[in-house]
């Protein structure tokens, strides 16, 4: 399928198309597993966008296609990819995966002991294992030259969805998609606080 109709609509509509995609920097890939979609400005009070465009989510407000990766709590990197066409704001966050290329490495990133459901199991986890920082914020994943690239799946996969995790604002919108079964998805718990 052509980058421009996967990609480009709005996050609750590419939220879904996102999983089974492959995700890859370097020797580590990831299928995406789970994702969740968050809006723009006055749409989504979760979201980053939500008040307007700042120097921090400025790549959420386009072109679609390109990373925004940006650290929380002091400690944390989370990617998504835009979705939303310029100057519009639309990011699905890339909530976890299964590593499926480059397990030791991806190990050796985690630390050792950890189980390989739980190696990209959760958007930080997902960022440390395909070593996402601020350096990447802003590379298109469709651009042959990128150090970051997006495969899309060969077809849409079957998908559940339900509230998003984490989040105190409009944490009941269905906004969390993830395939069923799969033991990389978040165990879900409702959220106290906002966190994007």
């Amino acid at each position: 399928m052509a980058r421009v109709g996967f990609i480009e609509g709005s996050a609750a509509e590419v939220a879904p198309r996102l999983l089974g995609a492959v995700i890859r920097k370097g020797a580590v890939a990831v299928r995406l597993t789970e994702v969740e979609a968050y809006a723009g400005i006055g749409q989504d009070e979760a979201s980053h966008a939500h008040r307007g465009r700042t120097k921090r989510n400025d790549v959420m407000f386009g072109p679609a296609g390109r990373l925004y990766v940006y650290f929380t709590y002091g400690m944390h990197w989370c990617a998504n990819i835009v979705t939303g066409p310029e100057g519009e704001a639309s990011a699905v966050l890339l909530r976890a995966g299964e590593v499926i290329d480059g397990v030791d490495l991806a190990v050796s990133r985690r630390g050792d002991g950890v189980s390989p459901r739980d190696l990209a199991r959760g958007p930080a986890r997902l960022a440390t294992v395909l070593e996402l920082d601020g350096a990447a914020n802003g590379i298109d994943v469709f651009d042959p030259a990128s150090p970051v690239r997006l495969t899309v799946p060969p077809r849409r996969a079957r998908f559940e969805q339900g509230p998003r995790v984490g989040v105190a604002k409009e944490a009941e919108r269905a906004w969390r998609f993830w395939l069923p079964g799969d033991p990389t998805v978040s165990a879900y718990r409702p959220g106290n606080r906002v966190v994007r």
